[in-house]
């Protein structure tokens, strides 16, 4: 029986770990798709934010390899090779490698990643395509709860 025959009682017995898991796996690979038709990765653009003063970074500065793994490790993913991803961020006059091997924007880069912010709102309508913004709210609402009952912390 697939989900959408399942009787509203019938899919209020599932477990949310299963379609939390299939959702975050279905949504990382939409938006990484999105991305690279137009040449960027999302690692990338991680790299480019928590590097700008005007994005993530609280003071701009240029910051390490094993830095960056760090302010990412909520969100960045296994696979992601963060060297890979600068060194094509540095080919492209993205970034910057100084003396004592820390990253640093370049004004090219911040430019790029005003770029790449705008694909974000296109990403997001065509997730979005089809759920009312209420019913958004409320699935974020329930998610929020599932995580404080077992335990977890919600930002």
């Amino acid at each position: 029986m697939t989900p959408q025959q399942m009787s509203d009682a019938e899919l209020a017995g599932q477990p949310a770990a299963y379609w939390t898991g299939i959702a975050y796996e279905a949504l990382i690979a939409f938006t990484r798709a999105r991305q690279a038709e137009k040449s960027y990765t999302q690692p990338q653009f991680w790299l480019l934010r928590n590097l700008s003063v005007n994005d993530i970074s609280p003071d701009g500065e240029g910051m390490t390899l094993p830095e960056l793994r760090e302010a990412m490790r909520s969100y960045i993913r296994p696979e992601d090779d963060l060297a890979a991803e600068s060194a094509v961020l540095v080919e492209r006059g993205w970034l910057r490698r100084d003396g004592e091997d820390r990253l640093w924007l370049t004004g090219e880069g911040e430019r790029a990643r005003v770029d790449l912010a705008r694909n974000a709102p296109a990403i997001r309508a065509a997730l979005h395509e089809g759920v009312d913004d209420a019913d958004y709210v409320t699935t974020v609402k329930v998610l929020q709860q599932l995580i404080r009952n077992a335990g977890g912390t919600v930002a």
